[in-house]
């Protein structure tokens, strides 16, 4: 869960705002998500801008750190960008799994043995180790995209080609969402 309770008080003093969207009542904690997709460059040295939506929401975490990792989804390859504090809950609950279960070998040797910590820096931006680069097929235009309480970074022709393809199978199974009671 991502608390965002430090910005700026309006002047009765009863409600927080972040750059001028309300966010909740004094007291109150409320829950940040990401939402949005957003296109972007990565530099030849590997550093890519955060979205300012997102950024806005890191300053709520308070912390500078974010850990990207491996994702693939349907055969297409993409990172996983988590907040630092979401990343420690998710460790957490991960030491509550049965230690030897092969499918958490699996993902320990996939997803967590692949994990990098990312800085951000003044300019709002992070470093991309070569590894993940690589492994994402990151080029020059890169997409962020929401994924609630982290967000995944593709490269934009591995995106458009991910959408087409989950596009088709919603069309072909109009009830593909309905296990989700969304």
């Amino acid at each position: 869960m991502i608390l965002c309770l430090y910005f700026f008080l309006d002047s009765k003093k009863t409600e927080y705002y972040s750059r001028g969207a309300k966010w909740g009542k004094v007291g109150e904690s409320v829950e940040a998500v990401f939402r949005g997709s957003f296109e972007h460059t990565i530099d030849e040295k590997g550093r890519v801008n955060i979205p300012a939506k997102f950024r806005e929401i890191l300053l709520g975490c308070q912390d500078d750190r974010l850990i990207a990792t491996k994702f693939i989804l349907q055969s297409f390859r993409c990172l996983d960008v988590y907040p630092l504090v979401e990343w420690e809950r998710f460790e957490e609950e991960l030491m509550k799994k049965p230690r030897f279960d092969e499918n958490f070998l699996k993902m320990e040797n996939f997803y967590l043995s692949n994990a990098y910590e990312c800085i951000v820096d003044k300019q709002g931006r992070i470093l991309l180790p070569p590894m993940l680069r690589e492994y994402a097929g990151l080029k020059k235009d890169i997409m962020f995209t929401s994924a609630l309480k982290r967000f995944r970074i593709w490269d934009k022709e591995t995106w458009l080609r991910f959408t087409e393809a989950s596009e088709r199978d919603l069309a072909q199974n109009p009830q593909l969402f309905s296990s989700l009671n969304a």
